[in-house]
């Protein structure tokens, strides 16, 4: 009889080993998941980054098209000054 307590005895601690092994082993995963979690997170944060810089660029070439464009208003404006002046010089003369 004691040798089959025993055997149920060291069945019940292999049972519990087992249930431990099982536990640690959702814990891996659940901490697998949680670095998953964090470098998604990370991933969202570099494309954040990302897409502003995209945007700071797209705001820097629009402000030099309107620089450009600027240049060139006033270099008409110029044109039509010396257009003027060339006719005042025709009338004068």
């Amino acid at each position: 009889m004691r040798e089959s307590e025993r055997g149920i005895e060291r069945e019940g601690e292999s049972e519990r080993q087992r249930e431990r092994e099982r536990e640690r082993e959702r814990e891996r995963e659940r901490e697998r998941e949680r670095e998953r979690e964090r470098e998604r997170e990370r991933e969202r944060d570099r494309e954040r980054v990302r897409e502003r810089d995209r945007e700071r660029e797209r705001e820097r070439e629009r402000e030099r098209e309107r620089e450009r464009e600027r240049e060139r208003e006033r270099e008409r404006e110029r044109e039509r000054e010396r257009e003027r002046e060339g006719r005042r010089e025709e009338w004068c003369c």
